[in-house]
């Protein structure tokens, strides 16, 4: 399954990118889970981000940044999951950050998720929607600065 998230938010695209760091990580932390950051070497082809959920599961999450790369249009990088929390069997997220002026730009969220089957997948969907829609939220406040 698919969801794609779109927020507009202050900054030229490229500074835009370089701000998706720890500091940035760390504010998007879902606000009812108990989670750690194990890990974040950063959002470049190669680097690592590891996370353990303490509650409401007790799970780890480690996911590999696979791509990365800009032009004059948009920056973008791609983390997809190595090891994932039960149900989910395949995570791919693509951050995109889309130009829209010299300041403004757009946050865009590609996520492309399965578990074990379809039906599976209809009962990960709201799960996933409502732990990554706060992120709106946090984008606009975090780049306003």
């Amino acid at each position: 399954m698919k969801i794609t998230l779109k927020t507009r938010v202050t900054g030229n695209y490229i500074e835009v990118m370089e701000k998706f760091d720890l500091d940035l990580f760390e504010a998007l932390k879902p606000p009812l889970a108990d989670m750690e950051i194990v890990e974040f070497t950063g959002s470049k082809k190669g680097d690592r981000v590891h996370i353990r959920f303490n509650a409401p599961i007790k799970a780890e999450w480690i996911s590999l940044i696979t791509e990365h790369g800009h032009d004059e249009h948009h920056a973008y990088f791609v983390d997809e999951g190595d090891v994932l929390p039960f149900p989910l069997k395949k995570w791919r997220h693509k951050h995109i950050v889309e130009k829209i002026s010299e300041t403004e730009s757009y946050i865009i969220d590609e996520m492309s998720f399965s578990g074990s089957n379809w039906l599976m997948d209809i009962f990960i969907y709201p799960g996933i929607l409502i732990g990554f829609l706060p992120r709106k939220r946090i984008y606009k406040k975090y780049f306003s600065k």
